[in-house]
C-alpha cells in the first residue's frame, strides 16, 4: 500500500476503534468522540475537561444535527486539524 492507503487505512481503523461502543456503529456519540480526541489526539485534546468545549466541538462536527458524528463528520475534522498543522509547520 502506498503511504496515503495507509494513512486512510488508519484513520477508518481509529473510527472504528471508538464507534459503537455506546450504540450505532457507524457513528460516535459524544463519549466515543472525546474518549478518540482525547487517546488519538495527544496532548491536543488530552485531559481536556472542559464540557462545554467539547459540547461546542460535538456541535460544530454534528453538521446534520442528528446527534452524532458520522464518518464524514469525521474526517471533516481531521482534515480540518491536518490543515491547521501544516499552516504551522509552513509558517515556521
Amino acid at each position: 500500500m502506498s503511504d496515503i492507503q495507509k494513512a486512510m487505512a488508519l484513520l477508518i481503523g481509529a473510527f472504528h476503534k471508538y464507534s459503537g461502543e455506546e450504540g450505532d456503529k457507524l457513528t460516535l456519540s459524544k463519549g466515543e468522540l472525546k474518549d478518540l480526541l482525547q487517546n488519538e489526539f495527544g496532548n491536543t485534546f488530552d485531559k481536556s475537561n472542559d464540557k462545554a468545549a467539547m459540547d461546542k466541538i460535538f456541535k460544530d462536527l454534528d453538521a446534520n444535527a442528528d446527534g452524532t458524528v458520522d464518518f464524514q463528520e469525521y474526517v471533516t475534522l481531521v482534515a480540518c486539524i491536518t490543515m491547521l498543522c501544516n499552516e504551522f509547520f509552513t509558517k515556521k
